[in-house]
């Protein structure tokens, strides 16, 4: 008899538009068929223009986040500046490798801006460190892929780029049961990071 292992799902969304980036997820907390909550938080902010969106274990990403939350504060303090998007990116794969023996269990999308524009990165559970335009992770992530790569284009506006994103959310939400309940969306600009949440 093998085990059956419930994998928890979700519809994490990072895209990157001519002034930010905006990172997005919905709410719901499954394991298995149970839905175990429907306020779970996904994305956080890291730093004042650096953020990141997870699916898979809210645990490991709790864990996750308060890592680099902690190691981007200390940087600031030993460097006089803030780590740019790449280089915190770059830590967190290098975490997650450290850890691939027992992995944090998310896959994740950090995303923000610096000196050098918008930018967004994609990581596996193992650390693999993928950038890119726009980018899908979860259970959700097919259907709401499909959305993005029909509307999808670098001059977007963050109010453009908004939009798409809920747009995709509200159709990974429509025909994936383990997405639900409004979403959490990051917006990150060149004035800073705002959170907002959407009750669909």
């Amino acid at each position: 008899m093998t085990a059956q292992y419930a994998i928890p799902g979700a519809t994490t969304i990072g895209i990157v538009c001519k002034d930010g980036v905006i990172l997005a997820s919905e709410k719901r907390v499954t394991y298995g068929y149970m839905v175990m909550s429907k306020a779970g938080k996904k994305v956080f902010e890291i730093s004042d223009k650096i953020g990141a969106a997870c699916a898979g274990f809210v645990a490991d990403m709790q864990v996750l986040i308060r890592i680099m939350q902690a190691n981007a504060q200390l940087f600031e303090l030993e460097h006089g500046r803030e780590m740019d998007v790449k280089a915190t990116a770059k830590l967190m794969s290098n975490m997650l490798f450290q850890r691939r023996l027992f992995p944090f269990l998310t896959q994740t999308i950090v995303g923000g801006v610096d000196e050098h524009g918008s930018s967004i990165y994609v990581l596996d559970p193992l650390g693999s460190l993928i950038p890119d335009d726009y980018a899908v992770v979860g259970s959700g992530a097919e259907i709401a892929v499909g959305v993005l790569e029909a509307q999808y284009n670098k001059e977007l506006s963050i109010i453009e780029g908004r939009s798409l994103v809920e747009k995709a959310v509200r159709a990974a939400i429509a025909r994936d049961i383990a997405s639900g309940n409004g979403m959490d969306v990051l917006t990150i600009t060149d004035q800073g990071v705002k959170e907002e949440n959407i009750a669909f």
